[in-house]
């Protein structure tokens, strides 16, 4: 009786220190070291011109309408209740080989009550490109072999099975296929809004129209990306910088010089959440132009018109305990990023997952929610959503961040 009497005072301690737990104030960490950034908030405000975000997924296979959380908390953050219905989507094909898929891009429309700010938030899911691949490892996650398993066991191994395959997919003949898919997307952001989005489409984009140029000349665009999503992203518009400066392809495409002029001027930023660039740089080859920032982003500079962008900032979140993500240190864009994207970077490390207490041993957070948890994260989302300076700095950001401004 007594030992039942401890066994019970013991698991009343376990229970009530998990409700003491969740009562506690959120003392997460949170950590920034940036020059300050802009939200989406900035560019909603405008007066003239649309307000566009491009979502792309990471590891793990993805339908579409999984950026739907991140989408409602933005619409939320931002004061945007009002969303257009139905959504539109297409299919996204190589221009090279148009009867090739490329996964889908969905469309959804976001408003405020009286119509005035808009966003239009494109998600990109590509994770169609990757899943024949993922065949070969299908026997693994059957009763054959997982019911041998203990179950939190099989539980990591399905999600290894499924997410860590990614990269090395990615790293094979699949790579082009991913990027021109991010690519793709992106014309699309470009040439259209959604009046004119062909829904149901299944066709190469055309990104030399007169509406397309028009467009990127006032539309800003935001990339935000999730972990294999940043290496990605970043390849995707590193190619686009090679490709766009390159003798024959401006013959063959008279109208590049006109978009590259366009793009030239303007800036971009890019949400990465569970940063992944520094991990898959590994064993990668490099971009033909390194280390040469001021030649091409100085005004003065002897290859300021070869300029793929005006600047493209790069936002990197991770969580210290998340075992996939990175922070990108210093030197790595000089030395690793083609300084045609006239990139500069801000790090924000914070804990997504919470730090539980092991019997007063040891202390651990989830991995796996450190990894996928940054969609409704509301410190995540109010970083994307109003930016980061001393003048514009939403009060979640203000109480639980602790913000290193860095300077030249």
């Amino acid at each position: 009786m007594l030992f039942l009497a401890g066994c019970s005072s013991f698991g009343k301690g376990i229970v009530q220190g998990l409700l003491d737990k969740s009562e506690e104030e959120d003392t997460r960490a949170c950590q920034i070291w940036s020059k300050g950034f802009s939200g989406i908030d900035v560019s909603i405000d405008r007066k003239e011109g649309k307000t566009k975000v491009l979502m792309v997924h990471g590891v793990g296979h993805h339908l579409p309408g999984y950026s739907t959380i991140l989408l409602e908390k933005l619409a939320r953050e931002l004061n945007l209740p009002v969303m257009e219905s139905p959504y539109k989507e297409l299919t996204l094909t190589d221009p090279d080989s148009p009867s090739k898929n490329l996964g889908n891009l969905r469309l959804n429309r976001l408003l405020s009550k009286d119509r005035s700010r808009e966003l239009l938030f494109y998600e990109l899911t590509w994770s169609s490109i990757s899943q024949s691949e993922k065949e070969v490892l299908a026997y693994d996650n059957s009763g054959q072999y997982s019911f041998r398993r203990a179950k939190i066991n099989d539980i990591l191994k399905k999600f290894s099975n499924d997410a860590i395959a990614d990269p090395l997919i990615y790293l094979g003949e699949k790579q082009e296929d991913i990027q021109k898919s991010v690519t793709e997307s992106s014309c699309w952001m470009t040439a259209h809004g959604w009046s004119d989005f062909p829904s149901g489409a299944h066709k190469p984009c055309n990104a030399f129209t007169s509406a397309a140029l028009a467009n990127a000349e006032k539309d800003d665009q935001i990339i935000i990306s999730h972990s294999l999503g940043s290496r990605i992203t970043i390849d995707a518009l590193q190619r686009v910088a090679m490709l766009i400066n390159d003798k024959k392809i401006r013959e063959d495409y008279p109208d590049l010089e006109k978009l590259h002029r366009v793009i030239q001027d303007r800036e971009m930023t890019i949400f990465m959440l569970s940063n992944q660039l520094p991990l898959l740089q590994l064993g990668r080859s490099l971009p033909e132009v390194l280390n040469e920032h001021e030649k091409y982003c100085s005004a003065q500079g002897s290859h300021y018109s070869q300029r793929f962008a005006n600047q493209t900032h790069i936002v990197a979140f991770s969580d210290p305990n998340d075992i996939l993500s990175y922070a990108i240190p210093e030197g790595f864009k000089d030395k690793y990023l083609d300084s045609r994207m006239c990139t500069t970077v801000s790090n924000i490390s914070l804990n997504i997952a919470n730090v539980v207490d092991v019997f007063g041993v040891s202390d651990i957070a989830n991995p796996i929610e450190a990894h996928l948890g940054y969609d409704h994260d509301a410190r995540v989302v109010a970083l994307i959503a109003h930016g980061l300076s001393n003048q514009n700095r939403a009060p979640v950001i203000e109480e639980r961040c602790n913000w290193i401004e860095l300077t030249h």
